[in-house]
């Protein structure tokens, strides 16, 4: 799916509901800048050493209508990023879709957090257009498993070393994995100093 084509996925919609454990309204933690992040409800990969073990059913959490959401993080003009975790973002497509397009339509930069690797996710969105949609409207993937014999606190944005931050659009353009690059701040001094 294109870029084009988003306007039509997850029904072009921000109507529904999506499980959610919880939410962090201004994280650092969870991408570059101040970011609203949402941890939605749900995973089936049950990573040994998962930090929200709590997310892992399908059944808890707390079911919130996306446009709720979206006001959530509307209402803080510090926002300028949103990110996706959990529990499995992927194993609530549809509503992740949804809330994902309308975020991008508000120019708003997205980051999502998968236990699955990209490759799955382009051969599971074949057969289902919320993936597609949701992996459209996603700037920045950090993919893979969490493996606690591989986890270290010395990595930017992931937990274990088998996880890789791609650069979706990139990524799209070359037809290949681009790994994200945190973008090189310059200092200058005021030129009133």
């Amino acid at each position: 799916m294109s870029a084009q084509d988003s306007a039509q996925c997850a029904d072009a919609q921000a109507s529904g509901d999506i499980r959610i454990f919880g939410v962090v309204e201004e994280s650092i933690v969870d991408g570059p800048g101040i970011r609203y992040s949402i941890f939605v409800q749900g995973c089936s990969h049950g990573c040994p050493g998962c930090h929200n073990p709590e997310s892992h059913s399908p059944k808890g959490g707390e079911l919130r209508s996306i446009e709720s959401v979206l006001g959530g993080i509307r209402s803080n003009k510090l926002i300028a990023g949103v990110t996706l975790s959990g529990g499995e973002p992927f194993e609530q497509p549809h509503a992740c879709a949804a809330l994902a397009q309308q975020l991008k339509a508000d120019g708003y930069n997205i980051w999502t957090f998968t236990g699955y690797l990209y490759e799955d996710l382009l051969k599971m969105s074949q057969a289902n257009p919320d993936i597609a949609c949701l992996l459209d409207n996603i700037d920045v993937l950090v993919d893979g498993p969490f493996v606690e014999e591989l986890k270290s606190l010395e990595l930017d944005w992931r937990g274990s070393s088998n996880q890789r931050v791609i650069d979706l659009a990139k990524t799209r353009d070359v037809g290949a994995i681009v790994e994200w690059k945190q973008p090189e701040m310059v200092f200058e001094k005021p030129a009133n100093w």
